[in-house]
């Protein structure tokens, strides 16, 4: 993770390499997440219902988190730009297959091969991005490699389903597999070497959170509200489509909607969780669980849905802010390592939400996949607040990995 101030590179390539990483991040986060928007047409062209459709989000995220700690020790001593190419070629070929794939089977194996790429991209590339500036900069360097979620919620997704709309689904995925072999050709030109520091082995990855108190509380507060979130948020458009009739572009403003109020709420807690970490992971976990019972008690209408999905996007924006900062600050001399603890847990989450979000709706109706949702976000506030301070110290700015 270490960062330099006399830099070997110039500033202009060194920032220029920070925006190949977050564009980069870009394509793994709205590749994890297009079928959200998707789910409708998906089921109706391969002849499977929503819940099943779900599962392209459930084992993706399976592989993403169970896999990664394993990968990331495995590879402790491949160059980090080398492997990045590697990651993006992968991506790039899921892509493709999945738009030609001709039936479910193949389509669910292609996106379990690509989430162990996703999962290592999520260890390794913030790491990446704040080595590429001096040392005074690796904070503001992570921060933009980050924003690059907010770009793919309020860009990407819209886009995704607005294409789809258009060309159908499977162009989606192929327009995606073009974009990840630019951003391929461009960490090629741009990104300079970056051997591998802080090797860690699997041992040493799996014995953190056993020695680290803090580390494995932040893990499984993480963990349940990553579960009700997706649990809910992976059938958010069949959801506007029983309640309130919404149509394909109605959606598509959905979505920008929660895009834009996460990409507010990730600016808000920026500056917050310097000044008190604790209230801003519990005030941004709490706006979820109003989120999720407003959507289910006004949602039946177009201004309800709005009001309760801003309110969502604002309330995940901030916490998946927090969660990041809470896990770095839990463990800041094990960068990598902590990273690849805190992917297996959130993807893991994504998959198995999506899973049981599934589960519900199929069986008792898309309604109970958001009180479901609701419930484990509440549970996740219940630690947090039975917790009081070991999980959410105020992070000192020289420590802060991620700032406004």
């Amino acid at each position: 993770m270490a960062a330099h101030d006399e830099h070997p590179h110039s500033a202009l390539r060194s920032w220029l390499g920070v925006s190949i990483i977050t564009a980069s991040l870009f394509v793994f986060v709205t590749t994890e997440l297009m079928p959200v928007g998707l789910l409708t047409p998906v089921s109706v062209n391969l002849g499977i219902s929503v819940g099943v459709a779900g599962l392209m989000v459930t084992l993706y995220g399976i592989s993403a988190g169970l896999g990664v700690p394993f990968i990331v020790a495995w590879t402790r001593r491949v160059n980090r730009r080398v492997l990045l190419s590697a990651l993006l070629a992968i991506l790039a070929l899921g892509n493709l297959i999945t738009a030609i794939s001709p039936n479910f089977p193949l389509v669910l194996t292609t996106r379990l091969i690509m989430g162990f790429a996703n999962g290592v991209f999520w260890a390794i590339g913030v790491s990446m991005a704040m080595r590429l500036v001096p040392e005074r900069h690796a904070s503001r360097a992570a921060a933009v490699a980050l924003s690059g979620i907010s770009i793919a919620t309020v860009v990407g997704m819209p886009l995704g389903t607005f294409l789809e709309s258009l060309a159908g689904w499977r162009t989606t995925f192929l327009i995606w597999s073009g974009l990840s072999v630019l951003v391929f050709l461009a960490v090629a030109a741009v990104i300079p070497s970056l051997p591998s520091e802080n090797a860690v082995s699997v041992r040493e990855v799996f014995g953190l959170p056993l020695r680290n108190v803090r580390l494995r509380l932040v893990i499984f507060a993480v963990a349940l509200y990553v579960l009700g979130h997706f649990g809910a948020y992976t059938f958010i458009r069949p959801f506007a489509e029983n309640n309130s009739s919404a149509t394909p572009a109605f959606v598509t403003a959905l979505l920008v909607i929660y895009g834009v109020g996460g990409a507010a709420g990730n600016f808000i807690a920026g500056y917050t969780v310097t000044k008190n970490l604790r209230a801003s992971s519990v005030v941004a976990c709490a706006g979820l669980v109003v989120s999720l019972l407003l959507l289910l008690t006004i949602g039946h209408g177009q201004v309800g849905l709005i009001v309760s999905v801003a309110l969502w996007g604002v309330s995940f924006g901030a916490m998946n802010l927090c969660q990041v900062n809470m896990t770095l600050a839990a463990a800041p001399d094990t960068f990598e390592a902590a990273m690849s603890l805190n992917t297996l847990g959130y993807n893991t989450s994504i998959a198995l939400g999506a899973l049981f979000g599934g589960l519900f709706a199929d069986h008792f109706g898309v309604r109970s996949a958001f009180w479901f949702g609701a419930a484990l976000i509440a549970a996740s506030l219940l630690v947090m607040l039975g917790t009081r301070r070991k999980i959410s110290q105020a992070v000192p700015d020289e420590a802060l990995a991620v700032s406004g």
